[in-house]
């Protein structure tokens, strides 16, 4: 059984009430998290801004990188230690972080649209494995959808901050296994125990450490990653979603990665860039790129 040829797309969120890309150019994006204002820096926007200057410098808060890869908020006015958003039915928690980011990303919410509706569309127990689940808010969907999750992450405080979501969320009870582990250890050892999953969604960096100094790094580390997920998917899987940010590769390697791991299963495989879209201006802002197979 051969798969079809993948499709090539671009997915921007359509569903979202608390998040809102208001406008980019020239390095930096300007969003609304909530009811604040925030700009953050992205050197692949070459553009110029649609929105005056004005507009900008109201922001609540703008992050300031520096050269360690850490960086500083700058807050004009104030904005609390964390601030509860929603997706759906889904609650969750975003905070201003050191790393640019707010520990909610937007641009993923195509996934966990397509995601929740192959889950509760099985109509029987489905398991899914989060690797690089980081705050976790896909974790929250499958768990929602009613999917048992494993949730992996390499870091402590970070499995922490997704514990709390659950919270905020009222999924504390569901069957959320938490593992602060190593991706490519874990995955192995799963192997070994023949524990087998129907969903598996990897969304790596491209370098990472693991809880003992473990070393990620994309281009090498990725491969060996695929491999021991080979040996962890079920008999008759529902989808495996991969997702990959500020890699030189294109949305096609994923799709081929996909297509040596699955093709004979049959399915179908689709692959692009995920992407924001303003209201002002058809100028979409591609955030990533993606490639997921799925087996209908």
């Amino acid at each position: 059984m051969n798969i079809n040829t993948p499709v090539i797309n671009t997915l921007s969120p359509q569903n979202w009430v608390d998040y809102e890309l208001l406008d980019s150019g020239d390095g930096a994006k300007l969003e609304r998290f909530g009811k604040y204002i925030l700009v953050r820096p992205d050197r692949g926007i070459l553009w110029q801004r649609s929105l005056p200057a004005k507009t900008w410098d109201d922001a609540d808060a703008e992050f300031e990188p520096s050269e360690n890869g850490e960086g500083r908020w700058e807050c004009k006015r104030a904005v609390p230690e964390r601030w509860l958003m929603r997706y759906g039915n889904l609650s969750f928690w975003a905070r201003l972080t050191p790393f640019r980011h707010t520990g909610v990303f937007p641009e993923q919410a195509p996934h966990w649209d397509w995601m929740s509706e192959k889950i509760k569309s099985a109509q029987r127990p489905v398991s899914v494995l989060n690797l690089f689940a980081y705050t976790g808010i896909a974790t929250l969907v499958a768990a929602s959808a009613g999917a048992s999750v494993t949730h992996l992450d390499a870091s402590k405080p970070t499995i922490g901050w997704a514990r709390e979501n659950a919270q905020a969320a009222g999924l504390a009870d569901r069957p959320i296994r938490w593992m602060l582990d190593d991706a490519i250890k874990f995955v192995k050892r799963e192997g070994r125990r023949g524990k087998r999953y129907d969903g598996i969604i990897i969304d790596p960096p491209v370098f990472g450490r693991g809880p003992l100094g473990e070393v990620w790094r994309f281009a090498k580390s990725f491969p060996v990653l695929i491999a021991a997920c080979k040996n962890i998917l079920a008999e008759q899987p529902l989808f495996v979603i991969m997702t990959a940010y500020e890699i030189e590769e294109s949305s096609l390697m994923l799709a081929n990665v996909l297509a040596d791991w699955l093709g004979q299963r049959g399915g179908n495989i689709e692959a692009g860039e995920l992407v924001l879209q303003t209201k002002l201006a058809n100028r979409p802002l591609s955030t990533s790129v993606y490639a997921r197979w799925s087996s209908e």
